[in-house]
């Protein structure tokens, strides 16, 4: 009988290192993929308050907000990585601040 718990201790040992391994393995990834989803939902608002501080610059200098994103790109330097991110900018009164709106592409 003692033989036979020393077999049966023996095999438990040796399957919890290689389980207890992949569980970490599959923790830490779990881990990454949260941090990479946290810092991309971080990207797109930096991007939107950036639109934000343009277009609020904009109607400090000129007395009215710019008409499209190409107008921000040309004078206020705004850069948007469109392979990445599809940005939404109505602009329905030279007076009223713009309806901006970032959304993430599908990858």
């Amino acid at each position: 009988m003692g033989r036979r718990k020393n077999a049966v201790a023996s095999v438990l040992r040796g399957l919890l290192l290689p389980v207890g391994a992949a569980v970490a393995v599959l923790a830490f990834a779990a881990a990454l993929d949260s941090l990479d989803g946290g810092r991309q939902q971080e990207e797109m608002q930096r991007l939107e308050e950036s639109l934000r501080r343009s277009c609020v610059a904009c109607y400090a200098e000129q007395g009215v907000y710019p008409p499209d994103l190409d107008y921000l790109r040309e004078h206020y330097g705004l850069q948007i990585d469109e392979e990445r991110y599809t940005v939404r900018y109505d602009a329905f009164a030279e007076n009223l601040m713009p309806d901006i709106t970032v959304l993430e592409n599908a990858k």
